[in-house]
């Protein structure tokens, strides 16, 4: 969809440190994330909403959630991950996107109030190659 950035990444236009890529989705780090290691997993194909992504990628989307939850505790030591997705209401880009973002206990996320903050220089490409080692389960406990 033209003006779409999620579909500019999608196809390679826009830049986004990459983190996993398959035929149907791609999941990137977010820029503004809650916690280092925030990851976003959209599907290339332009879907607004959950319920507006067609049946023959729900299981598909799951299952690359599913590997990205576990990339966040593999690969960033996280004790767990949040993982949501909004639809419509609070959803800032018009593009169905889960996100996937590493906890730990005591990190001081309450509720859906969701702090954010930054990555210093270098530090969106370390965190990013982590979450990719993991993916490919080479990471320690894989």
């Amino acid at each position: 969809m033209t003006g779409c950035i999620f579909c500019a990444i999608a196809a390679g236009e826009a830049e986004a440190e990459r983190v996993l890529e398959t035929d149907d989705f791609v999941a990137f780090l977010d820029q503004r994330p809650v916690f280092k290691g925030h990851v976003l997993l959209v599907p290339r194909e332009h879907v607004v909403t959950l319920p507006d992504l067609p049946a023959g990628l729900r299981d598909g989307f799951l299952a690359q959630a599913q590997r990205l939850a576990v990339a966040m505790q593999d690969g960033l030591g996280a004790q767990g991950s949040f993982v949501a997705v909004n639809n419509v209401v609070s959803q800032s880009v018009p593009h169905l996107h889960c996100h996937v973002v590493p906890r730990t206990k005591g990190d001081g996320l309450r509720g859906f109030f969701w702090p954010r903050t930054k990555y210093a220089a270098g530090e969106m490409e370390e965190y990013a190659a982590r979450v990719r080692v993991a993916l490919d389960g080479t990471a320690p406990g894989a």
